[in-house]
């Protein structure tokens, strides 16, 4: 195991642990999310942060975390890197329920619209034991709320801005002390057809558009039951970019439906949580947007989750995850027919506050595939508070990737011999606060086996074969400040990450992947008046896999600010890319220049 040199930090606020949870005025429907938080590193983004890169998901990533992401220009193809791992390695998780594609094993998350979702969270590190396959080198959760004794309110938030770009949204909530409802509908679109002059780059055929439409009920029989409804629908026309005008231009139809109805059970010993869930993704491309579609496909989901939280005393807890999944696929002019998949898992984890001071916990789950042998996975974690300015926590871990049904269906290249991949991890962080002020370092390995990768094996037709050992290691450091003085308050975060992702067959590092990363994020609000400050600086990244070609290394700053008006309503204007630089986060697909926006939000 690679050994590394501890320097700098990450901070999270101390807290103190139990093997209770108190659910108060808020149902969370995804449970497990705030118990990993205790010895994970994660990054919750609430719904006002949202609202500084309302433009998508890709934006949101990029400026509040340390994740590089791919994106094949502005409000294309877009996907996530954590920690030096592939975005098949990233777990999407909608309240509690793993939603990767199962013919690609990713998300795009340009086809996530951020503004559906009361808050957003990012999980550093594995997570197969709860979160199933893809959690490897962390996860992305998109959580809805419903709120209780709250009353009726709502927003509404409109933005126009540069490349005639629209995002607008309308939510309203109801809720007294036995029922909540939410609902929550936005839209945004985009010409987007911006140029980057000076590298004759033109978005050409670049245009969006997206609609989501979500609805969240919720009912307390009594103090002790909950019954909850949480649904969405999602509709995206999504053009993909070309380089001439003579080029055949092309887009990518989705239409996602997803609903969740659980009940929640609690007592003095015990919590359960019962979900029920149907997922469904409907995908079209065109390869010439006049004419009929080339391929596409329809995959559904269905899910019978329990999650039961034996508490054996104030200090220890045994919890106990099983889930059902069926799963059938039908493609288009792709080679998958109909495929169909049944599999079981159980996931079992026991948690202990052994003092006031330190707390740790264990975790096992085994799946039952029909298509595959899956590895049995584990998971042990302890958090120690040395005194009121020091804390640690450590991680290990065995995580996993399933094949898909592209990996083993696909026409002319799919191999119904694949393995899963796996992992396994470790990770240790050290936090320190003084005052206002954060510090710490987390330092993490990786050694994934089985990588499956897709290589040419007879002209022009691919197929995926396990060939790949991978090695990720690096340094995450954080330095924060907060501080609420009268009717000021500020606060600043500045994050930097080193990451190493070596292909031990040639001892290169891993395309896309930059080495050096730094984000720097600042707020300050003074009465009616705001603004904040974003930037992030991306090292050179390799895009090959023998470390010749690469992309420039860019630093780029936002800027915006805003004003209260009649109470809490809001009109705000923001500069993106303030020193107009032009930058790629894909070959050949540059991202905008210098751009603006305006948006308006009301609350009433």
């Amino acid at each position: 195991m690679k050994k590394l040199f501890f320097a700098l930090f990450f901070i999270l606020n101390a807290g103190q642990f139990s093997a209770q949870e108190i659910l108060i005025d808020t149902l969370f429907i995804d449970n497990q999310f705030n118990k990993t938080s205790k010895t994970s590193k994660i990054i919750s983004v609430n719904s006002e942060e949202i609202l500084e890169n309302a433009t998508s998901l890709s934006d949101l990533l990029r400026f509040q975390s340390n994740i590089y992401i791919k994106e094949n220009g502005r409000g294309a193809t877009s996907s996530p890197s954590f920690r030096g791992t592939t975005a098949f390695q990233t777990a999407f998780v909608w309240n509690g329920i793993n939603i990767n594609s199962i013919f690609l094993g990713q998300g795009d998350i340009n086809n996530m619209n951020p503004l559906s979702y009361e808050s957003i969270g990012i999980k550093f590190g594995g997570g197969s034991v709860i979160y199933g396959s893809g959690a490897i080198g962390g996860s992305i959760h998109l959580n809805n709320s419903l709120d209780f004794k709250r009353g009726f309110n709502g927003t509404f938030f409109t933005e126009y801005a540069s490349f005639n770009t629209i995002n607008s949204l309308v939510k309203a909530n109801y809720s007294n002390e036995k029922f909540s409802f939410n609902l929550n509908i936005n839209h945004s679109q985009s010409d987007n057809d911006y140029e980057v002059p000076e590298k004759k780059f033109i978005n050409r055929n670049g245009a969006y558009q997206n609609t989501s439409f979500n609805l969240g009920l919720a009912y307390k029989t009594n103090p002790n039951n909950e019954f909850y409804w949480q649904s969405q629908h999602y509709d995206s026309d999504q053009h993909f970019p070309v380089f001439s005008e003579n080029q055949t231009r092309t887009k990518y139809l989705v239409q996602t439906f997803r609903t969740l109805a659980g009940w929640k059970v609690r007592s003095e010993s015990l919590k359960n949580n019962f979900k029920l869930a149907y997922l469904e993704d409907y995908f079209q491309y065109f390869g010439d947007v006049e004419d009929s579609k080339t391929n596409g496909g329809t995959g559904k989901q269905y899910i019978v989750k329990n999650d039961l939280d034996f508490v054996i005393s104030r200090s220890t807890s045994i919890n106990l995850i099983s889930e059902y999944q069926y799963n059938e696929a039908k493609g288009f002019e792709s080679g998958i027919q109909s495929p169909k998949r049944n599999l079981g898992s159980f996931s079992l984890l026991y948690r202990k506050l052994q003092t006031r001071k330190f707390y740790w916990e264990l975790g096992a789950k085994q799946e039952i595939v029909e298509d595959y042998k899956s590895p049995f996975l584990f998971s042990a974690s302890a958090k120690y508070v040395a005194t009121n300015w020091y804390q640690t926590t450590m991680n290990i871990s065995k995580n996993f990737r399933a094949p898909t049904f592209n990996d083993l269906y696909w026409k002319e290249g799919g191999n119904a011999d694949l393995k899963p991949e796996t992992s396994l991890q470790a990770e240790m962080s050290h936090r320190f606060r003084y005052k206002n002020f954060g510090l710490g370092i987390t330092p993490y390995y990786m050694h994934i086996i089985d990588n499956i990768t897709w290589i040419p094996v007879n002209g022009a037709i691919w197929s995926p074969i396990n060939i790949n050992k991978v090695d990720a290691y690096g340094l995450e450091t954080d330095l924060s400040f907060e501080k609420q003085f009268g009717k000021h308050f500020a606060s600043s975060k500045l994050s930097y990450s080193y990451t190493r992702s070596v292909n031990l067959e040639t001892q290169r590092q891993m395309r896309y992947v930059p080495t050096h990363r730094i984000n720097f994020n600042a707020d300050y609000q003074y009465s009616f008046f705001g603004i904040f400050v974003q930037a992030f600086y991306n090292g050179k990244t390799y895009i090959d896999s023998i470390e010749k070609d690469f992309l420039n290394d860019y630093l780029i700053l936002n800027s915006g600010i805003n004003f209260k008006i009649f109470k809490n309503n809001r009109i705000g204007f923001r500069v993106n890319n303030i020193t107009s630089q032009a930058y790629q986060a894909m070959n050949y697909y540059y991202m905008p220049k210098r751009n603006y926006a305006v948006n308006l939000k009301l609350n009433f």
